[in-house]
């Protein structure tokens, strides 16, 4: 009987793994974190039905994707929209929690310190930026609906922007089935729609008109 079960879960891990490597669409330079790109995308595409949309990165070069944050599932839509790997910027307390830490590690991410030092996660995406890699914001800092009393964006993305003269892509994210939870959103079937925004270049002297443009997109403001 064990043998049996045994057998089932090596072929389907082995299955898993297969589907994950041929659907990938990032090189994220490890071979088990390809795989979960792969396996995130088939997610995103076929029990939330994103639609064939791509944010349209430079193919080389630092950028910057910023957008609304509504759910759990918002990391994978991003992913899934992009050919080129993300960094995304997370709360400590996220990136520390067991068993998800390797895959916050793994994939890059930098974790910011909200109550402690947050100028030390401004200097990695900084240091991030100049090496052109893709930084991923959600600028509102937490899951924040439409229906939520108004939140002011973080500064960060736009000073980010203004000294290493990168462009924000802002994307607006609509549909999600799971609107609000954080572990259940990936299971709750959606209907994904996506806006995409003009890229957003800030200026150092300006950082408020660079805010204002972002919430245009990605809070659909008039």
């Amino acid at each position: 009987m064990w043998l049996s079960f045994g057998f089932i879960v090596v072929v389907t891990l082995l299955g898993l793994t297969y589907l994950g490597q041929k659907s990938a669409k990032a090189d994220w330079n490890g071979f088990a974190i390809n795989s979960i790109d792969g396996l995130g995308r088939l997610l995103v595409k076929y029990l939330h039905r994103l639609p064939d949309t791509s944010i349209p990165l430079p193919e080389s070069g630092a950028a910057i994707v910023v957008a609304n944050h509504v759910s759990g599932l918002d990391p994978f839509i991003l992913i899934s929209a992009c050919r080129r790997p993300l960094r995304f910027l997370i709360a400590r307390e996220q990136y520390e929690r067991p068993i998800l830490h390797w895959l916050f590690k793994a994939s890059g991410c930098i974790p910011v310190d909200r109550f402690g030092k947050p100028e030390l996660a401004l200097r990695q995406a900084l240091r991030a930026l100049e090496e052109g890699e893709v930084l991923a914001i959600f600028p509102h800092g937490t899951i924040h609906l439409d229906s939520d009393p108004p939140k002011k964006l973080k500064g960060g993305v736009a000073r980010l922007s203004a000294w290493t003269k990168t462009a924000i892509f802002p994307v607006r994210i609509d549909g999600v089935g799971g609107e609000g939870h954080e572990a259940l959103a990936p299971f709750i079937p959606s209907h994904i729609q996506l806006t995409l925004g003009q890229k957003i270049h800030c200026q150092q002297d300006n950082f408020s008109k660079c805010l204002a443009e972002i919430s245009k997109v990605i809070e659909l403001t008039p």
